[in-house]
């Protein structure tokens, strides 16, 4: 997935405002009754082409306590394929063994949520199960998609068009999941910026909850904005205002941590997921910690940053083969350069990189012991 990184929120609180604010945040406690160990409102959301065991494992390194998986097509699951072996969420720590060097202390991939997406209503239902026989703590439902190839094959974001079809599937994945499994749903605010839209949305969102859905995750661009143009987080006040009981996840526009702090403070939404703005940014976990802790966030050290790109590497060629982690870590290693005191030179040799020995050898030139900070 080709993503836009460029953030488009305007902001008019101040630093100490929110850092004040994030002080006394604290989580809801729907939220770790419903998944123990989620104990902060946050969490590294599902991107397609970003979010595998690699890139999770790096953001729990770094205090994330809950990540989504890439979503998964129900017949992928259904006939055994790729997508199925390689998004369970123990095969990675069952087959790794030994790290080099052992720097990726811990390979546990949990609590975390499989995202499942498709058309049918029983196919989708089966697909569910299968991510609940694979370990999966809760199950997501992605309605939400806005990539063209999957609207034109009704799934992702083409049901906020047909609410009568997205009842049908969020009913079918709900009786189809354990009771003592939570289900959960992406969604975006609606197809376009039309009153029609407005209800469809509503439509849906109403049905996930009425039939035993713990919480929806709430994208604030439309399917046709896609990610280009800001994020309304207007609608997510007037949702959060319209439904106040429900449980409500914000997402759109968050590019640091205080942007975590700053949209719940400006919509009233119970916690975010972080989308975009943890590609090549793990960072952002343990500096939202800090900002609910009292303390000023830091900046990543180059030895920090030097120990997450060789991790995430090591976990990625793990994963994907030498081949397939080298073409993957060019777009890691584009975002991860814009924290080193050199971003652009570095950008531009990471560009350059065929093979991960070209990696570590612009690793070693830029992000060794004795690089300055």
């Amino acid at each position: 997935m080709s993503v836009n990184m460029q953030p488009s929120q305007p902001s008019d609180v101040s630093p100490e405002d929110i850092s004040e604010f994030a002080k006394n945040v604290t989580i809801d406690p729907r939220i770790p009754s419903i998944v123990p160990g989620f104990d902060v409102p946050f969490f590294q959301a599902g991107l397609a082409g970003y979010s595998d065991g690699a890139m999770r494992l790096i953001a729990r390194r770094h205090g994330c306590p809950f990540c989504v998986t890439e979503a998964l097509l129900d017949r992928t699951l259904i006939c055994g394929g790729k997508g199925r072996r390689k998004e369970d969420p123990d095969l990675l720590a069952e087959e790794a063994g030994e790290i080099e060097g052992n720097r990726a202390a811990g390979l546990d991939d949990h609590p975390i949520a499989g995202q499942v997406i498709g058309t049918n209503p029983e196919e989708m239902a089966k697909g569910a199960s299968i991510l609940v026989s694979m370990g999966y703590e809760v199950i997501d439902v992605n309605l939400a998609c806005p990539v063209k190839k999957i609207r034109k094959r009704n799934r992702g974001g083409h049901f906020l068009t047909d609410p009568c079809q997205a009842h049908d599937v969020l009913s079918a994945v709900r009786g189809s999941v354990p009771e003592t499994i939570p289900v959960t749903v992406k969604l975006r605010r609606g197809w376009d910026d039309t009153s029609t839209s407005s209800e469809n949305f509503y439509s849906v969102f109403d049905h996930a909850y009425e039939v035993g859905y713990s919480w929806a995750t709430v994208h604030s661009r439309t399917v046709e904005q896609r990610y280009i143009g800001p994020s309304d987080w207007l609608f997510l006040k007037e949702l959060t205002t319209r439904r106040p009981d429900g449980l409500i996840f914000g997402s759109g526009d968050v590019w640091c941590a205080a942007d975590i702090f700053r949209m719940m403070q400006q919509t009233g939404v119970n916690g975010v997921s972080v989308a975009r703005g943890c590609i090549g940014n793990p960072w952002i976990f343990n500096q939202a910690r800090a900002l609910m802790a009292g303390d000023t966030p830091l900046p990543p050290t180059v030895e920090q940053q030097r120990t997450a790109l060789l991790d995430h590497i090591a976990l990625c060629m793990q994963l994907h083969g030498e081949k397939k982690a080298s073409r993957l870590m060019r777009k890691f290693g584009i975002q991860f350069s814009k924290y080193h005191p050199q971003a652009e030179e570095v950008r531009k040799r990471f560009i350059k990189s065929q093979s991960l020995l070209e990696w570590k050898t612009v690793i070693d030139a830029f992000y060794s012991s004795d690089s300055k900070e």
